[in-house]
């Protein structure tokens, strides 16, 4: 365990996302006092020049990589191009221009479909490149692969203390609810809520219900990360996770309940399931002394209140 000095300057790319504000949220409870934003609106990291221009004038001593093109099912799946270009550029060009800045402490996010789509279950960090992913989010997580391998090279060329973290599916204050490019838990807390005010008597939820999935609470995420940048340094990713997994037909009835729908829930089978179950082996992070506080029940109840305040009400006045 090495502590960072709190007045590090630490620059957080994505900022202004789900998972980059909460980073942003958890280094100042934990006492960093020179936390540096990188909102899309303030730098397109897609751009070379851009990023390095930014980054080497921030001159981080921390770069914390929350920076990615993200979305649901339908998204990634209807868009695979801009998901594997915009990913390769946003992350090749932070790396490129955090090592011109010297930064020797940098954390990238990964994500948990960079895992088999058949990867035995729970998933071990080894079982990376073991077999096919997931069709309908490939190219994303080849991208993802490749930042993974970005960081190791840094590490073995340059002898850079770069890591690389891999969060299950994530959820909470900041997220996206727009139907159309959203993940399973925002779209359902939209819907099922848009169904309860209209007074609809069905609420209809993609595929057969089956699949089980594991969710963390993206504050559960940010802790960790700041808990790895003192604790971890090693050149392989570390899952981030609950370790326990729920189908999405359970998911749906607990949204229902948090919201006060009473309808039917019906599942449209046309629709694609994705992979059958994808629950991350946390062993590896449980060494380390972390674990998650935030249970699915409170988050999704916490969750469902920022959507009423942000969303419904703001959208109100």
């Amino acid at each position: 365990m090495v502590e960072l000095d709190r007045s590090a300057r630490v620059l957080v790319a994505g900022s202004g996302g789900l998972v980059g504000s909460a980073v942003v949220r958890a280094l100042g409870a934990a006492g960093f006092s020179d936390v540096v934003g990188a909102r899309s609106a303030q730098v397109d990291l897609r751009d070379a020049d851009a990023a390095r221009e930014f980054v080497t004038a921030a001159r981080p001593d921390v770069v914390v990589d929350a920076a990615a093109r993200v979305g649901g099912i339908a998204a990634n799946n209807a868009r695979p191009v801009e998901f594997l270009h915009d990913n390769l550029r946003i992350q090749a060009n932070l790396l490129d221009a955090a090592h011109a800045a010297g930064t020797e402490r940098l954390l990238f996010l990964g994500s948990s479909c960079i895992y088999p789509k058949f990867a035995e279950q729970p998933i071990r960090e080894d079982s990376l490149l073991t077999g096919a992913l997931e069709p309908t989010n490939d190219a994303y997580a080849i991208a993802k692969i490749a930042g993974i391998m970005g960081v190791q090279s840094y590490r073995r060329e340059y002898d850079r203390r770069w890591i690389s973290a891999m969060p299950t599916n994530l959820y909470g204050p900041g997220d996206n609810f727009d139907l159309e490019s959203s993940h399973v838990l925002p779209a359902l807390i939209r819907k099922f809520h848009e169904a309860t005010v209209n007074g609809d008597a069905t609420v209809t939820v993609w595929g057969t219900g089956s699949p089980r999935r594991e969710f963390l609470h993206v504050d559960d995420l940010a802790a960790a990360c700041v808990h790895l940048l003192e604790a971890y340094d090693d050149p392989a990713p570390i899952n981030v996770g609950t370790g326990e997994d729920v189908t999405i037909a359970e998911l749906a009835s607990l949204v229902a309940q948090t919201v006060g729908f009473t309808g039917e829930i019906v599942y449209d089978t046309s629709r694609p399931d994705g992979t059958p179950r994808k629950v991350l082996d946390v062993s590896r992070i449980a060494g380390t002394g972390w674990k998650p506080r935030i249970g699915l029940a409170e988050g999704l109840a916490s969750t469902y209140r920022w959507y009423l305040d942000n969303y419904v009400n703001e959208g109100a006045r």
